[in-house]
């Protein structure tokens, strides 16, 4: 029995119509990603305060981190395995959300301090540079955070190194979840963020 060549057409027709309604559901029903930001600490939260010379200015960055963290996914790690969380995101990426975070920071932390982050204009007369290279930023759900960072307060205009330390923190995640994973780092950086401010102070006063 001959079809015609218009009963072809239909069935095609009716195909590509199939292909392209699944196509729509299934983007339909992808989840949304979900974004985090790394929040600073709060005025109870801070120990101890410092204070710098109001007409000193630093400048915090470049900061450096990890390769497998150069991403808008999570991280986290589990059983020696890397997880990259598909839905689960940083707001902004991980390396200018530490520097931000530490300028807000010093903020509370440094009296009469005042902070830009890297790179910042020429115009602006740059007393001291904070460098930090982020060697380890591991987070476990189950065993919280660990962090080692190599940072060095540098004289800005001459280059020359005056200060440089390795710290080593590590930080429970409670709720053990990405909310609390990004609690969690806050909590680390603002830990970071005392001992550079504590060594800032002491440089100038």
């Amino acid at each position: 029995m001959r079809r015609s060549g218009s009963f072809y057409r239909n069935i095609i027709t009716c195909g590509l119509f199939v292909f392209i309604l699944n196509g729509c559901i299934s983007v339909g029903q992808s989840p949304e990603p979900r974004l985090y930001m790394l929040k600073q600490v709060s005025d109870s939260d801070i120990s101890q305060e410092f204070s710098m010379p109001a007409n000193i200015i630093t400048v915090i960055g470049p900061v450096e981190i990890p390769q497998y963290l150069d991403r808008p996914q999570m991280v986290t790690q589990e059983n020696g395995m890397m997880n990259v969380a598909q839905f689960d995101r940083w707001g902004e990426s991980l390396d200018t959300a530490i520097s931000r975070l530490i300028i807000e920071d010093l903020g509370l932390m440094v009296k009469n301090g005042t902070f830009e982050m890297f790179p910042c204009s020429y115009a602006i007369p740059v007393k001291y540079q904070v460098i930090i290279s982020i060697q380890q930023l591991e987070s476990d759900f189950k065993k919280g955070i660990s962090f080692v960072a190599q940072w060095s307060i540098i004289d800005a205009v001459s280059k020359k190194m005056l200060f440089t330390k390795k710290s080593g923190l590590e930080q429970p995640i409670s709720p053990r979840n990405y909310s609390g994973l990004a609690q969690a780092l806050g909590k680390v950086v603002a830990s970071l963020s005392s001992e550079i401010a504590q060594n800032l102070s002491e440089l100038v006063n």
